[in-house]
């Protein structure tokens, strides 16, 4: 089922009331400079939980990028949640993109595994397999697709909503990811990236990589 995109994410809603409530008593009992802090805060909060809908790209081979943020990463390497080689593409988030993320594609939830960890900068590669993070391993009609939540500097949350069985479609809400973090996706090696190291990208409206065209017998 599709996340009924209401702006403002669900797992903003007690962070914001509570930097609400807070503005207006200190407002009220000490006056509106004192508050001032509080509300440029509250301003922070709305914005860091804000979560648009996102429209898909009409192209049937299109990848799509998992969360909003910068490329820092593309590059083959062993996927060690499918124990395989892969073409590794990973998306930074810093506080002011959106946080939420979705699937790259369309499949089946073949694993979900959880896995504790360290709280190291995100931007940096050795992230990927330090810090606390949450892998999703997806059957795309035989072929793999690992999309990896990864904990960052500031991040202490990682929230997931599916497990495995589950189906996934393209851009479908799956997770969150609270205060800066990272996602890496892990792809079959024939899959075509489509963007570049330092390009800025929004989860599900830019094309990360395209499926290799099939060929004709």
């Amino acid at each position: 089922m599709q996340y009924p995109h209401p702006i403002l994410a669900r797992e903003g809603w007690p962070f914001i009331g509570a930097a609400l409530l807070a503005s207006l008593l200190v407002s009220v009992f000490a006056g509106p400079w004192w508050s001032l802090p509080l509300w440029l805060a509250t301003v922070f909060v709305v914005q860091f939980f804000r979560d648009p809908p996102r429209a898909l790209p009409d192209d049937a081979r299109a990848i799509v990028a998992p969360a909003d943020g910068r490329i820092v990463s593309i590059e083959p390497c062993e996927d060690p949640y499918a124990q395989r080689q892969a073409l590794k593409i990973s998306v930074f988030m810093n506080v002011f993109n959106v946080h939420s993320n979705r699937s790259p594609v369309d499949g089946r939830i073949v694993s979900v595994n959880y896995f504790p960890g360290r709280f190291v900068n995100a931007d940096l590669d050795k992230a990927s397999l330090e810090n606390e993070r949450n892998a999703l391993v997806i059957d795309c009609g035989g072929r793999l697709v690992t999309t990896v939540q990864v904990a960052g500097l500031v991040a202490r949350r990682v929230l997931c909503y599916v497990v495995a069985g589950d189906t996934l479609e393209r851009g479908q809400r799956f997770g969150f990811i609270r205060f800066g973090s990272r996602v890496d996706v892990y792809l079959p090696l024939d899959a075509q990236p489509a963007v570049s190291i330092g390009e800025k990208v929004r989860a599900t409206s830019t094309v990360l990589a395209r499926w290799a065209p099939e060929v004709s017998a």
